[in-house]
């Protein structure tokens, strides 16, 4: 008799199954409530937004059931040829060039400033986030009686004095906004984060010789901040962000946009279209138009000051 040798099967590895909920359920459960808020608070309203840019909307009073036929892009269509709608995103674009750089470059002065403190450098962290955390209505007070026709600054600059007066001046109104804005909102960016980043860089730089006697200046701009550079890709999304979204400063400071619409921003616009002239599709359109742009440029920043792709 002749025996028979048996090959065994090939035993196929079974593939691990997938959970519903993920590796780890229970970062789920942790974050189901912010979930929650974005979509309650963001999300749906973007696109409810949508909706009424689309359609003939109005407001009516409660249980009042009326139509709103679809329009198209009829209301884009008389936002894009509406020259206010124009400049409000001028005078924006003219808020962001002067805001995100003074932001961003102040933020990196600050750090490296703070590095070089011995004592009472949180006394000066503190300081930094007093403007910020005051109320709006009590520092624009401050900034009106420094700015008005016979404030503090046009006394001391005393003949050099613009007139018109700062706020009230079309070419300056935006510019003396910008300032106050970035001044103000200088403290949420935290210096004292950028601040350890630039220490610690600074610690590992000067524990091994300078490279081809670079000097202070040239270690600063070569260590220094390339290694702050996410921090600063999150001050140029969150500045440009923040102030893409100016309302407060132009509807305190300037009375609701002038002189003549000078420092009228979208935001502004979209409240005084939809809830004082009543027209919230108008509005609603402006939105849709603020949140493409704002888009398109955060990814502009992504791409060339955060590195992407390279």
């Amino acid at each position: 008799m002749t025996a028979t040798a048996t090959t065994p099967a090939a035993v196929t590895p079974r593939r691990p199954r997938r959970k519903p909920l993920g590796a780890n359920p229970l970062g789920i459960l942790f974050s189901a409530p912010y979930l929650v808020f974005v979509i309650a608070i963001f999300a749906f309203p973007l696109a409810f937004s949508v909706y009424m840019a689309f359609h003939d909307y109005f407001f009516t009073a409660p249980g009042f059931e009326a139509d709103r036929p679809f329009v198209g892009f009829d209301n884009f269509r008389n936002v894009l040829t509406d020259p206010l709608v124009w400049r409000s995103f001028g005078n924006v674009g003219i808020f962001l060039l002067i805001n995100v750089p003074l932001t961003v470059v102040l933020s990196l002065v600050l750090a490296t400033a703070l590095n070089r403190i011995v004592h009472a450098r949180a006394f000066y962290r503190v300081a930094f986030y007093v403007p910020y955390v005051t109320a709006s209505v009590a520092v624009v007070a401050v900034w009106l009686f420094l700015f008005n026709g016979d404030g503090l600054v046009n006394t001391l600059l005393g003949p050099l004095a613009p007139d018109p007066s700062w706020l009230v001046n079309s070419g300056l109104a935006m510019p003396t906004i910008a300032l106050f804005v970035t001044w103000k909102g200088l403290g949420f960016y935290d210096p004292g984060s950028t601040s350890r980043r630039s220490r610690r860089c600074r610690r590992s730089s000067t524990s091994r010789p300078r490279l081809d006697g670079a000097g202070k200046v040239r270690s600063f701009f070569s260590v220094t901040v390339p290694s702050v550079r996410p921090a600063t890709l999150l001050v140029v999304l969150l500045s440009t962000i923040t102030g893409a979204n100016l309302f407060t400063e132009p509807y305190l400071l300037t009375s609701g946009g002038g002189p003549d619409g000078a420092s009228v921003s979208p935001a502004l616009l979209i409240y005084q279209r939809g809830i004082q002239q009543g027209t919230p599709d108008t509005a609603a359109a402006i939105g849709v138009l603020l949140v493409i742009l704002v888009l398109v440029v955060a990814w502009l920043q992504r791409r060339f000051v955060g590195g992407e792709g390279r």
